[in-house]
């Protein structure tokens, strides 16, 4: 028997929020599973500071997305929570969960989202070996807390170094792909440091600069012109400690073609986004494709944009490649909608 009137959302980050709360409003009941314990996913979970593009902070922007769930009637929560056991067909489903209940759903979204780089996979950057070198998730926190310090000994530092495309466009550790959104973050993350810290310079190392669309302006340029983070287009080699205590960021100038030795008090790596760690679990378990990297695998791009290799399940946001928070609120809309519209033309079929 067909259950027309539920659909599981796997995944409670921005994508999934949007997308169960689209598909309250369309008149179905949204059923959210959610591994962690908190709703909200890496913005909360990561302890984001401002979010890009609207500098507002990460835990009242995804606060409100989380109230407007939380508060629907339309609207299941189970939290710290996976599925482990997925079968039927579109439009009737049953999800067993790691506790035991059994969920009966028409449709479901993915939202499964990702997993940030693990910078201890590029060693020779110095993390996991120097108290001072941060990844830009452990930057972002420090700036919650409003001060900017070396963990090492808590002095205001002098020069931080942030360091592009760690974790990301390096076939040498099988991570062949754009995160698409570090050069932002990591522009954005130079002038929340000279806010708090005037006198800090702050440097950004990179191979190319992509802070695509309107981002070019309102964060390359800004701050670059209004708070004078000094750009290098580098190739790093390696991160090393000198005689005082100093980090050294060492490699060449590709602008000069030359050697570089810099005296750094931090230096922060701008993580990638790789593909979700239990994505190999999640496949087994509802029967869908990843595609060569270890992201969900997608159905036919302009038809059925939101679908995945399974008829019934969709997918959204970073689940599938990486994305940006608003653009995964785009597609989590666009899912819900989706499975929606899908489950009232079964409707329309068996009447």
């Amino acid at each position: 028997m067909a259950n027309t009137d539920s659909v599981l959302v796997v995944g409670a980050g921005p994508a999934g929020l949007s997308a169960a709360a689209t598909i309250a409003s369309m008149g179905k009941k949204a059923v959210i599973v959610e591994k962690e314990d908190v709703l909200g996913g890496a913005p909360i979970i990561s302890g984001y500071a401002r979010l890009v593009p609207s500098g507002e902070w990460a835990k009242d922007a995804i606060g409100r997305m989380v109230s407007r769930v939380t508060g629907n009637k339309d609207v299941a929560i189970h939290t710290s929570t996976k599925v482990t056991r997925f079968e039927g067909e579109a439009g009737n489903f049953t999800a067993t969960l790691s506790s035991g209940e059994k969920v009966d759903a028409g449709a479901v979204v993915l939202a499964t989202g990702f997993t940030h780089f693990d910078s201890i996979n590029k060693p020779e950057w110095g993390f996991g070996t120097y108290e001072d070198v941060l990844t830009t998730t452990q930057m972002e926190q420090m700036v919650a807390t409003g001060q900017i310090r070396c963990p090492s000994d808590g002095r205001v530092p002098e020069r931080v170094a942030i360091l592009l495309c760690v974790g990301s466009r390096d076939r040498q550790i099988g991570r062949e792909w754009c995160s698409k959104i570090c050069c932002t973050v990591s522009t954005n993350l130079a002038m929340e440091i000279k806010e708090m810290s005037p006198t800090t310079d702050v440097f950004i190392y990179y191979m190319d600069i992509r802070t695509f669309g309107l981002y070019e302006d309102k964060f390359y340029w800004k701050s670059q012109e209004e708070f004078k983070t000094k750009f290098v287009k580098a190739r790093i080699a390696e991160v090393t400690k000198s005689p005082d205590g100093r980090l050294l960021v060492k490699g060449e100038d590709t602008l000069v073609k030359r050697p570089i030795v810099i005296p750094m008090d931090m230096v922060v790596h701008a993580i990638g986004m790789d593909p979700n760690a239990l994505n190999p679990e999640i496949a087994k378990v509802f029967g869908i494709g990843l595609e060569k990297h270890g992201f969900i695998d997608r159905a036919e791009q302009y038809t059925n944009t939101q679908g995945t290799t399974r008829r019934g399940i969709y997918v959204c946001g970073a689940a599938t490649g990486p994305e940006t928070i608003d653009d995964s609120m785009a597609q989590g809309q666009s899912a819900g909608a989706r499975a929606v519209a899908d489950l009232y033309q079964l409707l329309a079929a068996s009447a």
